[in-house]
């Protein structure tokens, strides 16, 4: 019999007979592994132990304390369980796909009656009897026309539409569970009771179309969550119930923040608070980007389609696009224009104008800038996915040798600005070179040991994301971590020689020749629309007093306090501290109630004591306990605290 050679994380070779699975392999280590393996990494494929492996290979055993593997096969066991656990329960139904998703899976039906609450629970219960059954889990391959006729036999259509489309070189794979089968690429689990039954939830139903075409059937989508152990699932659906009470889109309600309407979707309507809000915000960060040495500019929004085409947008970016045709005097033709969905191209237009030398770079250009994209209304979410948004966009134009220095100076500008708006945490992900790139390996060594570099040189962890990067240069993204431990892809760092060499940017090196700049794409905010909803729930509305757009309401107990009220309040307002008078004729708790809901950070309560004192009752938000303080006093400590930081 034929012998394969398999090696082992530490080095370690083995010779196995040709066709040996990962149980096999796993069972001659030893007896205890062989319980306790759930899958194998072959060449670096996820691997079902029931699978044979025919040739020389690298090879890892995985166990439940594996835990990216231990969670897809969990999860994507969870799938079928539920499609098994549905068909039992309702015989009629007919199954789609059940994919794996961040944190669950989900599994497409066709049913004519609508799922209910009560049906997900009676889902639950069937599953769990499922799982307490441990029933095995077995697979084979099938040919096309075996798996063809299978299906058509049990009127599976959508399950014939999917065998069709496997292409003709690869596997059509069968799996069971119990004696429940469906059409899937693997790898499983060995036998249902693997899957922990107290550690999974069924969440919600959502219509779907098949095979995401809206011209298709309506299918209905049921998602599910699941875990390792128990704990875990509370820890997840805790911070479910947190991310509720903190969504941008409620507490912009109760804020009066602002509102999106069916004519415009995707575009913001700002109510005074809400562009309070981002005013305060765009004027920090022009403040921090000017002290960097970022010249700020201004483009326009509608832009001739043959920059995009020039840049290379049109091709890869139209269907994202908003089209402006207009009808030039004297034209023969229809001018055909784009909202910008980018502001890079327009960059290197300001870029160009006149000649520029080695000695003018690095040359930081910056806008806030306003750009549209078409999003599908599937997709938007209130602020975190908008079609009309403004960016905090920078691009650094520099040599190739000023890379390192310009990317390590980002890194500390963006982690000074996460700190100063209350992210204390990021990560880094560097995306490396991918198969198709522009550009020698020479120069992607060295443009990719630049950004290695800078990240080391300010002490920041990061991690390898092996070819993710664009076709024609490497590139970082920043990932904050916010209150109730959620990751938001934020920042971003990306390294372009393509853009300014399609468009013409040059310079004149020391040697007196032309040359071309590299461009730096940069952000840190991301949109601000974005950004400000990742601030509205991590703070859950109660944001940084500098950020508030309502700082301080003074509030009179009786109406012979009025007078005072607005005097502490022009005291207030002349120190640059946003305050207002609340002087109607209702109760001290009924206003603090109201103003709390609002989310103002402090409010200054007033009665006929305080007159004669000249003093206020300091009460700040989340707070029961008042202060009473000197007027003089509160005005410099609030003053003080209203200071944009930096």
């Amino acid at each position: 019999m034929a012998q394969i050679s398999l090696t082992f994380p530490d080095g370690n070779v083995r010779e196995f007979p040709a066709g040996s699975t990962p149980a096999d392999v796993a069972a001659s280590i030893s007896t205890s592994l062989g319980k306790k393996a759930i899958s194998a990494s072959v060449d670096g494929k996820h691997y079902d132990l029931q699978w044979p492996i025919e040739a020389d290979a690298k090879i890892a055993i995985h166990t439940m304390a594996d835990e990216a593997q231990a969670l897809e096969l969990i999860r994507h066991d969870l799938a079928h369980i539920m499609a098994r656990a549905v068909q039992e329960l309702w015989p009629d139904v007919k199954v789609t796909i059940g994919p794996v998703v961040a944190n669950g899976w989900y599994y497409d039906f066709d049913r004519e009656e609508h799922f209910t609450p009560e049906d997900l629970g009676a889902i639950e219960k069937r599953m769990k009897e499922i799982i307490n059954a441990r029933d095995a889990v077995k697979t084979e391959t099938w040919d096309r026309d075996r798996a063809i006729a299978h299906y058509e036999g049990r009127g599976e259509n959508f399950k014939v539409e999917l065998v069709q489309a496997i292409p003709a070189d690869q596997q059509i794979r069968m799996y069971w569970h119990g004696n429940w089968q469906d059409l899937c690429r693997g790898p499983h689990l060995q036998h249902t009771g693997q899957v922990p039954a107290d550690a999974f939830k069924l969440m919600s139903v959502a219509g779907a179309y098949w095979r995401g075409d809206s011209n298709n059937k309506q299918l209905q989508r049921i998602y599910g969550v699941a875990f390792k152990t128990r704990d875990e699932l509370k820890a997840y659906l805790h911070m479910l119930e947190e991310a509720a009470k903190r969504d941008h889109r409620k507490l912009g309600r109760e804020m009066e923040l602002f509102h999106l309407q069916e004519e415009a979707p995707g575009m913001v309507f700002w109510h005074p608070n809400g562009w309070q809000i981002y005013r305060t915000l765009e004027d920090y960060m022009r403040g921090r980007l000017r002290k960097a040495g970022y010249k700020e500019i201004r483009t326009p929004q509608v832009v001739d389609r043959k920059l995009w085409e020039a840049s290379g947008h049109w091709e890869a970016y139209k269907e994202n696009m908003f089209i402006v045709e207009v009808e030039e005097e004297h034209a023969k033709e229809k001018r055909i224009n784009a909202l910008k969905p980018m502001n890079c191209p327009c960059h290197v237009q300001v870029y160009n104008q006149g000649l520029k030398s080695y000695r003018d770079l690095p040359l930081r250009l910056a806008e806030f800038g306003s750009c549209h994209r078409y999003e599908s209304s599937g997709s938007m979410h209130g602020l975190m996915r908008v079609r009309g948004f403004t960016q905090d966009d920078a691009h650094i134009f520099c040599t190739e040798d000023q890379i390192e220095s310009e990317c390590a100076a980002f890194i500390e500008l963006l982690s000074s600005v996460y700190k100063d708006l209350g992210f204390d945490s990021f990560e880094i992900k560097l995306s490396t070179r991918p198969e198709v790139r522009i550009g020698s390996d020479e120069a992607w060594d060295k443009v990719e040991t630049a950004l290695e570099n800078a990240i080391k040189k300010v002490g920041c962890a990061y991690e390898i994301d092996p070819g993710e990067g664009a076709f024609y240069g490497p590139k970082l993204d920043f990932k904050l971590t916010d209150a109730i431990g959620r990751k938001w892809q934020c920042g971003t760092f990306q390294v372009d020689p393509n853009l300014p060499t399609r468009l013409g940017a040059e310079y004149i090196g020391e040697d007196g020749a032309k040359h071309r700049p590299y461009m730096l794409h940069r952000a840190i905010l991301g949109s601000f629309e974005r950004f400000i909803g990742i601030l509205i729930e991590n703070y859950a509305g109660k944001l940084p007093f500098w950020l508030a757009p309502r700082q301080v309401v003074v509030a009179s107990i009786v109406s012979d306090a009025d007078a005072y009220v607005a005097e502490v309040v022009a005291a207030l307002r002349a120190r640059g501290v946003r305050a207002e008078a609340d002087t109607r004729n209702e109760k001290i708790n009924y206003k603090v109630r109201e103003h709390s809901v609002g989310k103002v950070p402090v409010i200054l309560a007033i009665g006929m004591q305080e007159v004669e004192a000249r003093s206020v009752s300091v009460r700040r938000l989340g707070e029961t306990r008042t202060e009473s303080l000197p007027l003089d006093q509160v005005v410099e400590t609030l003053a003080a605290d209203a200071r944009i930081p930096g």
